[in-house]
């Protein structure tokens, strides 16, 4: 392969020479910026918790024993069934430790888990009976994802809070299988809440699940506040999934996962809008803030801002000790949704192998039957301030595929470090192209792309100002390195690439 690099020093000295070019991202920016500062301004506003009626159903009266061995699925369920039939109210857990199986959380039901209480998983696989989603997802279809502790369909305010834990004791002993992207069958997931609306998640600990935590999929009008997730029990271990979610907000919150902590997904084949992600922790042994894998809907209107992103620190739990990521923030599409209007800014990115990833490719899962997926668009990025130590080797990338361009991206005042030791054969090492492959950094060039900084491939209108990357070891590589199909890509207002072929 042949990777076009253009010299930093060569570029920098063209400023002197040519100065600053006008932004050519000036307009579509400030049109970003107005938008997602008003979206912003208007969730917080206007999403709110939802008013309580004031009335409390205690499990005990409906036969809950809080003994950490007798199983209270019935008993929890009667005491759920009660409330909403009542028009809502409190269901209170406040006695000690509750052992139970699948609970259907429905409208109007506060589940609270008082101080000093928890919400105990069953160990027995068969008290978690499947729940068969009434309108198919691609999830559904190709993964066969149809057991959970907690579960809710079509319903409307429903709120899990408490200074107590739910914990789903979904650990590997208890819960066996192996890690996969497919099915996870004997593994249910923590919480499941389909075609929902709004939806309050508030300071409360969920902790080990067997598989993913929360997946909520096609639903509207949802806060999680204050709340702590760690989840580092088993494989597939993600902290937060919204899939085809609209008007959400995530603040104050803390997610240590195995796998992809805060991700935002498309399975459920709905746009996902308006989210505005702030003031939180998202540690990881995966990806720590991202969009993907399945992107079969279109995602617009991001807006994530003061996060802490990377890999788990020495002071939490990590299932196998492991303290590097794979991202910290990874934007993709590979199943034809398109990704636009994203604003990223005001985050720390520490023991990621990839800091930024942004990824255009072809898997193209759809349900069986649907017409073949198009190539999705990933355009109109931005992310500024970004800053952070104890990066691994590998780089950022930003790589599209043919017939399928990155486009108006900005990436600005970036000061990281990293551990260096780079080497010439890095430099000149073929990225895969993997245009059908699962969207995850470890699968291109994990050991170290061509360049410590960023490498481009595909991509067009990529606009780089202010970037420091500071390799604690002498690097062989350049700060910037391009492979094939790269245009308009520009470093403090000055062209930094030629167009390439590998």
């Amino acid at each position: 392969m042949k990777t076009v690099i253009l010299p930093i020093t060569l570029a920098i000295s063209c400023l002197s020479l040519l100065g600053a070019a006008p932004s050519q991202s000036s307009k579509w920016e400030s049109s970003l910026r107005t938008d997602l500062n008003a979206m912003a301004d208007r969730l917080t506003a206007t999403l709110k918790p939802w008013s309580v009626p004031a009335r409390t159903f205690k499990v005990e009266d409906h036969g809950a024993v809080a003994d950490s061995e007798t199983v209270n699925t019935t008993s929890i369920q009667k005491a759920i069934d009660a409330c909403t039939k009542a028009g809502g109210g409190v269901v209170l857990l406040a006695g000690g430790d509750y052992v139970t199986g699948t609970v259907d959380l429905k409208s109007g039901v506060m589940l609270e888990i008082a101080k000093d209480s928890r919400l105990l998983g069953s160990l027995s696989l068969s008290d978690y009976p499947e729940r068969i989603a009434k309108r198919k997802t691609v999830m559904d279809t190709h993964m066969g994802m149809h057991q959970s502790l907690i579960f809710a369909e079509n319903v409307e305010r429903i709120w899990i809070r408490g200074e107590g834990v739910i914990d789903f004791r979904g650990t590997k002993k208890n819960f066996t299988g192996a890690q996969t992207i497919a099915a996870t069958p004997g593994r249910p997931f923590g919480i499941r809440v389909l075609d929902s609306r709004q939806i309050l998640i508030e300071n409360i600990t969920l902790k080990d699940s067997a598989c993913w935590m929360q997946n909520y999929m096609n639903c509207e009008d949802m806060i999680f506040q204050g709340m702590k997730v760690i989840n580092q029990a088993n494989h597939n271990n993600d902290g937060l999934d919204i899939d085809g979610c609209r008007r959400v907000i995530i603040r104050d919150c803390l997610i240590n996962a195995e796998d992809d902590a805060m991700c935002i997904k498309g399975a459920s084949l709905m746009p996902t809008e308006d989210v505005l992600i702030e003031n939180s922790t998202f540690v990881t042994n995966c990806n720590a803030l991202k969009i993907g894998t399945d992107t079969q809907g279109d995602f617009r209107r991001i807006y994530a801002r003061n996060l802490r992103l990377g890999g788990v620190p020495i002071d939490m739990p990590s299932l196998r000790g492991k303290r590097e990521c794979s991202t910290g923030i990874t934007l993709a599409t590979v199943d034809g949704g398109d990704v636009e209007d994203i604003l990223i800014e005001k985050c720390v990115i520490e023991r990621t192998r990839s800091p930024i990833f942004l990824r255009i490719g072809s898997r193209g899962r759809l349900l069986p039957g649907m017409p073949p997926a198009k190539i999705g668009a990933l355009r109109r990025i931005v992310i500024e301030d970004i800053t952070g130590q104890d990066n691994f080797r590998q780089g950022s990338s930003i790589s599209g595929i043919n017939g399928g361009m990155i486009e108006d991206v900005v990436i600005r005042r970036v000061n990281i470090g990293m551990v260096g030791g780079g080497t010439e054969q890095m430099v000149n090492g073929k990225v895969p192209e993997n245009e059908k492959g699962y969207p995850d950094a470890q699968g291109y060039s994990r050991n170290g792309l061509p360049s410590f900084g960023f490498y481009v491939r595909h991509a067009q209108r990529i606009q780089f100002e202010k970037i420091v990357v500071t390799p604690a070891k002498p690097d062989a590589r350049p700060l910037m390195a391009a492979g094939k199909n790269v245009k308009d890509i520009t470093l403090d207002g000055s062209p930094i690439f030629t167009s390439s072929k590998d």
